[in-house]
């Protein structure tokens, strides 16, 4: 039973110290253009979804509705487009060189079968080693629901929230932060 102990201790030292000598060393790739390590997406994915599934709002505390998906594209041109686009444009210089690349939000189903909570928890805490930042620290809450619920509805946005996504209109003034958007349903 010793020796066996012993062959355990043996060969996790050996392992740990294979996996810091091939870091130590500079085999690890690190650079944007480099190749994911074996197993790097499916244990980072699977770390992300289990802290996201625990940690998410269980609510949505403003209104789905044309004023909020107006403040909310406003924000996404200014903090979110320069990674992840916009409808009718193409990747910046800045999203070709990131690893790994931005998710393109628009095209497809982009995150409309997510719940807003899910993608409100990745804009207020980022997501390590992917170079989304957090913005709980610079966007109020209600500036990150404003985006977390446009882009949940992206594929039935009305063409006033299209046109400031393209550009084609002047993005309105958001309200001021920690100020909830007007609503636009009949009472």
């Amino acid at each position: 039973m010793k020796k066996f102990f012993a062959g355990v201790i043996v060969t996790v030292v050996v392992i740990v110290g294979g996996i810091y000598a091939f870091m130590a060393e500079g085999f690890a790739p690190v650079a944007t253009s480099s190749s994911p390590l074996p197993f790097e997406k499916q244990l980072t994915g699977l770390a992300l979804r289990a802290r996201v599934q625990k940690e998410m709002p269980k609510t949505v505390p403003i209104e789905a509705n044309e004023a909020n998906y107006l403040a909310g594209a406003h924000e996404y041109v200014i903090n979110c487009a320069v990674c992840h686009g916009a409808p009718g444009s193409e990747k910046t210089a800045i999203a070709r060189g990131e690893f790994p690349p931005p998710p393109a939000l628009f095209p497809g189903k982009g995150v409309t079968d997510d719940p807003p909570s899910e993608t409100y928890w990745k804009v207020a805490n980022g997501i390590r080693l992917t170079g989304m930042p957090g913005f709980e620290k610079t966007l109020s809450d209600t500036q990150m629901w404003q985006i977390s619920l446009m882009l949940a509805n992206a594929d039935k946005l009305p063409n006033s929230v299209i046109a400031v996504l393209e550009g084609q209109a002047a993005t309105p003034e958001p309200p001021p932060a920690g100020v909830p958007a007007a609503s636009n349903s009949p009472k």
